[in-house]
């Protein structure tokens, strides 16, 4: 009889070892499956980041290129009135310049 509870102790043993082993495989189970779900969910999340910064940059580049346009004609104006306002200072003083000029290539040094 002590055998027979032996062998009965021993296949209770044996049960509650394929038990726990289920037990650990559909945990391990569970686990994997969450980790693959929260790795998708990250890739989407990754995903969504990427294409707000790509719009972001896309906005930056055609806001730069639109105010480069601006600041090429700003420029040329600021550049039109610069030459301008030389050509008339320019203008007002080469009467004068002439004149010293002419007074000293006329007059002689003795």
């Amino acid at each position: 009889m002590d055998s027979f509870k032996g062998q009965g102790g021993i296949q209770m043993l044996l049960t509650a070892e394929q038990e726990a082993q289920h037990i650990v495989s559909s945990a391990r189970n569970l686990k994997m499956a969450r980790l693959k779900q929260a790795k998708e969910e990250a890739e989407k999340d990754v995903a969504l980041f990427r294409s707000q910064m790509e719009t972001e940059y896309q906005n930056k580049i055609s806001e730069s290129s639109g105010s480069s346009d601006n600041t090429v004609k700003r420029l040329e104006e600021e550049t039109d009135k610069r030459i301008k306002a030389l050509t008339k200072s320019t203008s007002m003083v080469s009467k004068e310049i002439i004149e010293i000029l002419m007074k000293h290539v006329t007059s002689v040094k003795i």
